[in-house]
C-alpha cells in the first residue's frame, strides 16, 4: 500500500512538471510574438487639428488689392443724405498705386465740408487728419452742370464696409459706413484717344489732388489748353507760397506775381495720377513736396 502511494505521488509530480513547462513555453512564445510585432500607431484626431497655414495665406491673397491702375467703382453708403452726385451714376474713380487704393467721389452738393476715414469721435480729436474737399464740376444727362465738393477717400478694402465720418456746415460729426465695390478698369486705349482726339481749344477739366499735409491744394476744375499735340493745364494753388513746380523732370515757374500761385504745366496723360513736385517757401526753408494730379477726361468740356 505504501509503495502504491509513492507511485501515485510520483505520477502527480510528473504531470505538474509537464503542465508548468508548457505554460512557461507559451509565455515565452507570446512575449516573443509581442516583441517582434510592429508597434501600431494611435489614431489621430484630425477634426481637432487647426487649418494649415496655407489656408490663411490663401485667404489673405483673396483680400489683396487689385493691380495698379485706374478703375470706375461703385460707392455705396448707409444714408440717402450722403452719396455721390446723381450725375456720377453712383460711381467714383478708383486709383490703385503701389497697392494703395483711393477713390475720388463727387458728392451731391457743398454741404459736406470734411470727411474722416474712421469714427466721428476720432475726427474731433486734436491732430486728426481730415480729408479736404476739391471743387468738382459735374454734368448731368440733360447737359446742366453743377459745382459740388469732391473728396479723395482712402480705401482699406474692397467689397466690404468701412467707417467714414463726415461733418457738415453746422459743425456736427456723424458716423457712416461706406463700401467700394465692382471696380472696372478704364481702358488705356480709351484714355490715349481722349488725349489725341481733342480739337484745338480751351477746356475745363475736373482734377483730383493728393499729397502734402492738406494745408494747401490745387483748385478744381482746371483750365486745359490743347494746341496740336501739346496739352497744358493752368492750375491754381490755394496758397501764394509755391515758387516752382517740377513735372517730368522739367522746372516750371509761376505765371503770376500776385495772389495764389498759378502755373502752366503739361498734361502728360488723363485718368491716372500724374506725379508732380511743388516747392513751397511757407516754412523756414524751402521744401520740395511730392503730389499727384489726376485729370479726368470724361469731365472735359469747352471753356465758357
Amino acid at each position: 500500500m505504501k509503495r502504491k502511494l509513492i507511485t501515485i505521488f510520483s505520477i502527480l509530480l510528473l504531470v505538474c512538471s509537464l503542465i508548468c513547462g508548457c505554460t512557461d513555453k507559451n509565455n515565452v512564445q507570446e512575449s516573443s510574438i509581442k516583441e517582434d510585432a510592429p508597434a501600431t500607431e494611435s489614431p489621430v484626431n484630425t477634426e481637432s487639428e487647426e487649418p494649415p497655414a496655407q489656408n490663411a495665406i490663401a485667404e489673405e491673397e483673396e483680400k489683396a488689392v487689385i493691380p495698379d491702375g485706374i478703375y470706375k467703382a461703385d460707392f455705396d453708403t448707409d444714408s440717402s443724405m450722403f452719396h455721390v452726385s446723381e450725375a456720377c451714376d453712383g460711381k467714383g474713380i478708383l486709383t490703385v498705386k503701389n497697392g494703395e487704393m483711393t477713390i475720388h467721389i463727387s458728392l451731391m452738393s457743398k454741404k459736406i465740408v470734411n470727411l474722416y476715414p474712421g469714427l466721428a469721435e476720432d475726427a474731433e480729436k486734436d491732430g486728426a487728419e481730415l480729408l479736404i474737399p476739391t471743387e468738382d464740376k459735374v454734368t448731368f444727362s440733360d447737359g446742366l452742370t453743377e459745382e459740388v465738393y469732391g473728396f479723395d477717400v482712402p480705401v482699406p478694402v474692397l467689397e466690404e464696409e468701412f467707417d467714414l465720418a463726415l461733418v457738415g456746415t453746422k459743425g456736427t460729426w456723424y458716423d457712416h459706413k461706406v463700401k467700394v465695390s465692382n471696380p472696372e478698369p478704364m481702358e488705356e486705349e480709351a484714355q490715349a484717344e481722349n488725349t489725341l482726339q481733342l480739337e484745338d481749344g480751351i477746356y475745363t477739366v475736373d482734377l483730383a489732388f493728393e499729397g502734402g499735409s492738406g494745408k494747401a491744394k490745387v483748385l478744381s476744375p482746371a483750365t486745359v489748353t490743347v494746341s496740336g499735340e501739346n496739352v497744358t493745364a493752368t492750375i491754381q494753388w490755394s496758397s501764394p507760397n509755391y515758387d516752382y513746380m517740377l513735372v517730368d523732370g522739367e522746372k516750371y515757374l509761376p505765371i503770376n506775381t500776385e495772389g495764389d500761385s498759378v502755373f502752366e504745366i503739361p498734361v502728360l496723360f488723363f485718368d491716372k495720377p500724374m506725379d508732380v513736385v511743388g516747392d513751397t517757401v511757407a516754412m523756414s526753408t524751402p521744401h520740395e513736396i511730392e503730389y499727384t494730379l489726376t485729370f479726368y477726361s470724361d469731365t472735359m468740356k469747352p471753356a465758357e
